[in-house]
């Protein structure tokens, strides 16, 4: 058995993975993987994902230039979620242009932002 087939991916195939800050233990990100996304992740020690928007596979930096170098890939308790520790190149894992993708905060029943946009995301995309 392939250590993909002890993966508890989901009825379409996916299994949503973390994406973590090696060194500062940051939460940069939430996305979905395939088989075929994990094994190049696995090979590359480049994150790739699996873009259901645009249901193809997708490398992450391949048009902003900010790729996520893999240290290391953990599998949870009941197998159905992955970790990365990643560094982040550029130190833009948002595509509005800001270090991760949780810069809402909820105070008082209203979601405030909290982190300012590093660059334009015009300038990336």
């Amino acid at each position: 058995m392939s250590w993909l087939d002890e993966v508890n991916w989901d009825a379409n195939g996916l299994v949503p993975v973390v994406a973590q800050e090696h060194g500062t233990g940051k939460i940069l990100m939430v996305a979905w993987m395939n088989r075929e996304a994990l094994q190049l992740t696995n090979d590359t020690r480049q994150a790739v994902y699996w873009s259901r928007s645009r249901n193809k596979l997708w490398h992450k930096g391949e048009e902003s230039g900010h790729f996520q170098k893999v240290h290391e890939i953990r599998l949870d308790c009941d197998e159905d979620v992955v970790l990365l520790h990643v560094e982040q190149v550029g130190g833009i894992a948002c595509h509005t242009g800001r270090h991760n993708c949780f810069f809402k905060k909820l105070e008082n029943s209203h979601w405030l932002i909290d982190q300012p946009v590093i660059k334009d995301p015009k300038e990336i995309y």
